[in-house]
């Protein structure tokens, strides 16, 4: 049966009233639904078909989409408020866009890999945004996005609350809001079960002047059906079918689930033949609404039956939406069949993930007990990959728990049931931890009672984090309360106890002894509060204290450090450690003053030095002595400094004709007088290179005798270019006889073989390879692709022999390694003649032979266009054994993509298991923007909608990258109504490059465009280090030393310590740049770093510029107290200047470590990767710097979760740079066995050779490295040539004068036939004669300078052409 009023749409299109009703405003026609109940619009019973067929007659398109949860309440959009903000400038908009970027990054990598996001995050997102003071449209949309299921951790009710008040603040703060940020409400409304009302909401977009478009009617069906109103649906079903917007799938599940809680069971099953009858085939998503309806009915019988069809109908569920079942049976309670769907399940990639998030959704909503039953179903997978002795499995389920305060009771018996599972060795520990993090006092002491009765062991720092808030809170109460639990549960109190936690809670010392005498306490704990209140309270009062006779006799030595602290904390010992700091202060001083200054300053400096005289500062003897030999240097006459300048004129003749003409003219005149007239020949021969083959060759038979090897190179290289095989093998051959001993350059002889190949003179083009093995030529990456082509010319040829005689010589020879490009000449030769069987033999044996295989996606996609599934399945066959069945399923899926069987395509991405693999999905989208094959792309970018650990963003740049390559706005357009349909909040770029595409065809852009952030504008900074002197800067202009700058103005000018205190007392005394950079390096060095940060803004007010070591010692030292918000507040003051050259990396490291230094590793580790991760251009950036102070204060807690990140880096984003940063600092640190098991993990780091040879260089520099050396070559042999490593293995031994192992390595390399280069030599030679050794070889004659300098110009020119 069909409802009345659906029969209504049917006849609506024939009645005027309506039509002038539906030309009204949305919100107007639906206030006006209600008229639907009259019996004036009850006409003719249809069957369902005749009710939907007028209804889609239009339908065009549709895109799936994830089904909308139910709502329950009704509410209103908050409205629109158009408030006027001052527009923010373009450096506070880059710098908010810049912490946008990295937000983006954090939640995108935080939605990726765990499908949830914490409460925690998005709200220190959200006030970082407003802190800004201009928030973006881009950021509104993505808090919005935030506030739904990606917080399964949060109660309906809160992420509501949230939502609202992230609407209101950013519009409050100028925020526009466009279509898709009501969207992005609509959908957060949906996914909260908040009912609100459709009416309203089109009101407020109404009055906002904001128009509704096809993904904002969809869901409003979506609410509509959750409450069971089928009339409101019904009318924006009219509505969109007026405007001629398509019906996708969405919009039938929706009606399914609409008429399910209408109860009207009958028109929700016929949903799947109303599809059919209009053309769309019913998806997953249909199938779970039906499941989702059933469930809620309980209807298990009916489960199973849609359960069958979805099989049979060759449908494949994920786990993901069985998951949506099972909280649909739950909350309905009908819990009993859970296990059952549990079953179903096939455990696919990302699968961990998602029941995580499921079981915290149930804790959230209740219903914690079939919670651990889902828990205990994936602990398997868990424990599989479990590395640890102690495991700690559903550590995220028990805290969610204590979060949500569920009962102790319960808690407890889950912590019994996972260890006496074997799940978690300490769950109840882990627990307590919990909720002492929590602040839940009662809970944490009930816990802790358990454990004991258990016998479990308590201690004392248990109550740390309870001391810990009640003295942030200055509850005194809590804190005895907290004392009074620690005595009834026998945990008796120490020294850091009393000291750290409990002491400072109270106002004062009467206020401590007074409240402390209430609890009755023995003996010792007195003692314990004596010698702490040393240390807090001051020292004299309480001496008399400690002497009394009433304290018992115990080992004073147990407070030792606490006395000590106590006598350190007396100012009067403050200034002994002064000097050391003074008297440096004062040689630089000195050290930066020429010979007038230190006479025109001479009475200044004289009332100094009384100064600190009088101050008792003495300096040392060393520093002394260097101040003296300063002063009295200053007595030697100035040095005069002379300077020449040497003018070169030269005079160039213009155009080609006029110069050929005087170097000819000057060629006849050499010749008559019988000079050599060997460079002005390789001139002319210069000259007619660029076209004039004959005259060249001419001229070279006439001056025959005066051809230099040079200008034979460029003859040759002119035959080549013009084709002249002959000509070009004759000079070839003529040179040889000459001087057999000369050498072309790479890309002369491979344009000899390339055009001796070309013209069947295959055996000279071998011997022209041959030569260049003989003569050491290299080749380089050009010359290589020159190699590619010229196999490729034979293999459109269909030479098949030729091919592979050249691939033999030149990988035999080893003039390059073998690589996709040099091996697929003879695949594509076979593939050009439709032979797919010999393709594929060629294959097999390029693979056996080289382990490449390239080529393969186009012999997939012959075999499938051709349809020869025997061969196809041997080919799949193959690459599944020789690569694995993942990078097969995408070998056939991109085929299948590539030949239009989309079908097929569809059905391997849905594969159980598969994951995203960023680069093979990269590969196939650039192949795609490159042939602008639209159809492809696009289909891949829908199927890859649910594929685990898929970024959309980048799909959807990719697919937006091609509208712009094809000026498709009107596809662009609909990429971006999908994007809304996914919910998804794009990256700036991608916001950026559809509005390009839009405002270029004279489109509205329908959002905010962000800005260019300066990150992205600019280019890359080489760091250097500055020389750091100080001024002395009066108000007399000949002598004040400025530095021109840009002016910040900051509140606030450090006062220091003693040398500053000459400012005070002596006139006309200020310090300058340099002066006050050295004082923020002094500063830093005694831990004053508040101190230092009141410098650097003085010295900002002051328009002066700081030093680069200045500002980077203050950016280690706040991170060595794990201050964050002042390196950030650094790293902003700095961004003003411009002048300064600072490491790229320093605020990112040094903000990592600050984490680590505050135990919050998390955030440092989701800092790194997501610096890595959110641009490509990062990835030259090292963090060896965090690596290496990690490893020096061996935390091992720290290591492992870095070790963690590098391996996702490597393994999951092709990022190599950080897992090569923490190889080489395990060689540096002589952690050999953890450099090769990483090795192990992250194979890429093999192929890193410019990192390891760059460390190779540095490490040769010092002494006592050749170990680091011969550990590098023994894990990665052929990181460069063992004449390289040999040469730096001697130049170490040289450092070390270890001539043992130095004669120990020449021996190894004439064992080996390893050529010694003359430096080399020379340095073993000096090592021989030192020990006293004959040297067993002829030692190079020249010195250590000109063998250096011979060994660079060779390195040089192996890098330029050997032409000239």
């Amino acid at each position: 049966m069909v409802s009345p009023v659906a029969l209504w749409l049917v006849t609506w299109c024939g009645c005027p009233s309506l039509f002038c009703l539906y030309r009204l405003n949305m919100a107007a026609l639906l206030r006006s639904a209600r008229l639907l109940k009259s019996p004036l619009f009850l006409v003719v019973p249809m069957m369902w078909t005749d009710l939907y067929t007028l209804l889609f007659c239009s339908l065009s398109s549709y895109t799936s989409a994830l089904p909308c949860v139910s709502c329950r309440q009704y509410g209103v959009v908050p409205e629109q408020r158009g408030l006027v903000k001052d527009e923010p400038s373009v450096a506070v908009r880059s710098k908010q866009a810049q912490q946008f970027d990295w937000a983006l990054a954090k939640l995108d990598s935080s939605v990726r890999r765990t499908g949830r996001v914490t409460k925690t995050l998005l709200l220190h997102i959200f006030h970082d945004i407003c802190r800004t003071g201009y928030p973006s449209g881009n950021q509104a949309l993505l808090m919005l996005r935030s506030c739904g299921s990606l917080l399964p951790e949060v109660p309906l009710v809160e992420r509501i609350e949230l939502s609202q008040r992230i609407w209101d603040k950013l519009q409050e703060l100028g925020a526009t809001y466009d279509v898709s940020h009501y969207n992005a409400l609509l959908k957060t409304y949906l996914q909260n079960e908040f009912r609100f009302s459709p009416t309203d909401f089109l009101a407020k977009m109404e009055a906002a002047n904001v128009q509704p478009n096809r993904v904002t009617y969809q869901r409003l069906i979506a609410a509509y059906c959750e409450v069971g109103d089928i009339e409101g649906a019904s009318t924006i079903l009219g509505f969109m079918k007026s405007k001629d917007l398509p019906i996708t799938e969405a919009v039938f599940n929706s009606l399914a689930t609409g008429h399910a809680r209408a109860r009207d069971m009958d028109s929700a099953e016929g949903i799947l033949s109303v599809m059919k009858g209009a053309g769309i085939e019913p998806g997953p998503d249909t199938y779970l609404s039906l499941l989702n309806v059933y469930a809620e009915k309980g209807d298990f019988a009916k489960m199973k039956q849609t359960l069958e069809m979805v099989e049979n109908a060759d449908i494949h569920l994920m786990d993901r939406d069985l998951m949506q079942v099972v909280f649909s049976l739950t909350k309905a309670g009908h819990q009993q069949y859970v296990p059952e769907i549990v079953e179903r399940m096939h455990h696919e990639r990302g699968y961990v993930p998602d029941a995580m998030n499921l079981c915290l959704s149930l804790i959230t909503h209740g219903h914690e007990e079939t919670a651990f039953s889902v828990l205990k179903s994936f602990t398997g997978l868990l424990v599989q990959s479990q590395t640890s002795d102690s495991p700690d499995l559903g550590n995220f389920f028990l805290r969610h728990c204590v979060n949500m305060d569920k009962s102790v009771e319960n808690i407890v018996r889950f912590c019994k049931d996972l260890k006496d599972s074997g799940l978690h060795s300490s769950p109840l520990q882990f627990t307590l931890q919990c909720s002492l993090e929590a602040k839940k006092t009662g809970m944490a002491v009930e816990l802790m009672r358990r454990m004991k009765e258990e016998g479990v062991p308590l201690r004392p720092h248990y109550f740390w984090p309870l001391f810990t808030h009640y003295q942030k809170e200055k509850n005194i109460s809590g804190t005895l309360q907290a004392l009074r639990a620690m005595q009834e549960l026998g945990v008796a109190s120490d020294m850091d106890t009393f000291s750290i936690y409990i002491l400072p809670s109270f106002p004062s010392v009467d206020s401590a002894r007074t409240s402390l005498k209430v609890i009755v306490l023995d003996m010792c704990v007195f003692l314990l509060f004596y010698v702490t209140v040393l240390k807090h309270f001051g020292l004299i009062t309480w001496v008399d204290n400690l002497s009394s006779p009433a304290l018992p006799n115990v080992d004073l030595s147990a407070f030792r450090a606490s006395l000590i602290s106590g006598f350190r904390g007396v100012k009067l010992v403050l200034l002994s450690f002064f000097a050391e700091n003074v008297a440096y202060f004062l040689y630089n001083l000195i050290d930066s003053m020429n010979e007038t200054e230190v006479h025109s300053k001479e009475e200044q400096l004289r009332e100094y030095f009384g100064l600190l005289k009088n101050m008792n500062i003495s300096i040392s003897l060393n520093i002394f002595r260097g101040i003296r030999n300063i002063l009295e240097s200053y007595q030697v006459p100035e040095l005069v400094k002379l300077s020449c300048v040497s003018q070169i004129a030269s005079c160039f003749c213009q155009g080609l004709e006029g110069k050929l003409s005087f170097l000819e003219k000057t060629l006849a005149e050499l010749k008559a007088e019988g000079k050599t007239a060997s460079s002005t020949l390789k001139k002319v021969i210069t000259v007619l290179c660029a076209e004039e083959v004959k005259r060249a060759l001419e001229l070279k038979i006439l001056y025959e005798a005066d051809m230099t090897p040079a200008a034979y190179a460029m003859l040759i290289n002119l035959c080549c270019r013009h084709d002249n095989a002959e000509e070009a093998l004759k000079l070839k051959m003529e040179l040889a006889r000459k001087d057999s001993e000369v050498a072309l350059d790479a890309q002369k002889y491979v344009a000899l073989v390339r055009v001796l190949s070309k013209h069947g003179k295959l055996e000279e083009a071998i011997d022209m390879l041959k030569e260049m093995k003989e003569k050491d030529v290299q080749l380089r990456d050009g010359t290589i692709s020159l190699l590619t082509l010229t196999m490729n010319t034979a293999a459109m040829k269909g030479d098949a022999n030729s091919i592979r005689r050249l691939q033999e010589a030149i990988f035999t020879l080893g003039l390059a390694k073998p690589s996709s490009n040099l091996c697929s000449p003879l695949i594509t030769c076979y593939l050009e003649s439709g032979n797919y069987a010999g393709a594929f033999d060629a294959t097999v044996e390029v693979h056996k032979q080289y382990n490449q295989m390239p080529k393969i996606h186009d012999l997939i996609c012959g075999l499938v266009e051709k349809g020869d599934a025997e061969l196809l399945q041997n080919v799949v066959e193959f690459l599944s054994q020789e690569r694995g069945e993942m990078m097969m399923l995408y070998d056939l899926y991109f085929a299948f993509l590539q030949t239009g069987r989309y079908k097929e395509a569809r059905k391997i991405i849905e594969t159980p298991g598969l994951r995203a693999r960023p680069t093979r999905l990269q590969w196939f989208a650039e192949k795609c923007i490159a042939a602008q094959q639209m159809e492809p792309l696009e289909n891949m970018v829908d199927m890859t909608v649910k594929l685990f650990e898929c970024d959309r963003d980048d799909m959807y740049h990719c697919l937006l990258r091609l509208c712009k390559e094809t000026n498709d706005w009107q596809k662009a357009e609909a990429t971006w109504m999908k994007m809304q349909e996914e919910n998804l909040a794009p990256r700036e770029r991608t916001l950026r490059l559809l509005a390009d595409i839009l405002k270029n065809n004279d489109k509205e852009v329908p959002f905010e465009v962000p800005e260019m952030t300066g990150e992205e504008m600019a280019v890359s900074i080489n760091t250097h280090i500055q020389h750091h002197v100080l001024f002395i800067k009066t108000a007399d202009p000949t002598t004040h030393f400025a530095i021109s700058q840009t002016t910040v103005v900051f509140n606030q000018y450090p006062s220091s310590f003693c040398l500053l205190s000459a400012t005070d007392h002596v006139p006309e005394f200020s310090l300058s740049d340099n002066a006050n950079s050295l004082l923020i390096v002094s500063q830093v060095k005694r831990c004053q770093m508040k101190d230092a940060l009141g410098t650097l803004k003085g010295m900002l007010q002051a328009d002066q510029v700081p030093s680069q070591l200045a500002i980077t010692r203050l950016v280690q030292g706040l991170a060595s107290e794990g201050n964050t918000q002042d390196i950030q507040e650094v790293e902003a003051l700095v961004k003003t200047l411009g002048s300064i050259k600072l490491s790229s990396m320093l605020f990112v490291n040094n903000a990592a470590l600050a984490h680590i230094k505050n135990e919050d590793i998390d955030s440092a580790v989701e800092l790194l990767q997501s610096f890595y991760i959110q641009n490509t251009d990062n990835q030259k950036s090292s963090i060896s710097f965090v690596f290496r102070k990690v490893l020096d204060a061996n935390n091992d807690a720290a290591l492992d979760k870095l070790s963690a990140m590098v391996e996702r880096l490597c393994n999951h984003f092709a990022s190599y740079r950080a897992a090569t940063d923490l190889f080489l600092m395990y060689l540096d640190t002589g952690r050999t066995e953890e450099a090769k098991f990483l090795l192990q993990r992250c194979a890429a780091v093999n192929e890193q050779k410019d990192a390891m040879f760059t460390y190779m260089l540095r490490a040769a520099q010092q002494p006592g490295q050749a170990a680091k050396i011969k550990a590098l070559s023994e894990l990665i042999p052929d990181f460069t040539e063992k004449e390289n490593i040999y040469s730096h293995l001697v130049k170490c031994c040289g450092l070390d004068k270890d001539f043992s192992s130095a004669k120990a390595l020449y021996e190894r390399m004439q064992a080996e036939g390893v050529k010694a280069d003359e430096l080399t030599l020379k340095r073993l030679a000096l090592l021989y004669k030192e020990a006293g050794e004959p040297v067993p070889f002829e030692e190079p004659p020249e010195s250590f300078s000109f063998y250096a300098d011979k060994l660079k110009k060779q390195r040089s020119e192996s890098m330029e052409p050997a032409d000239c």
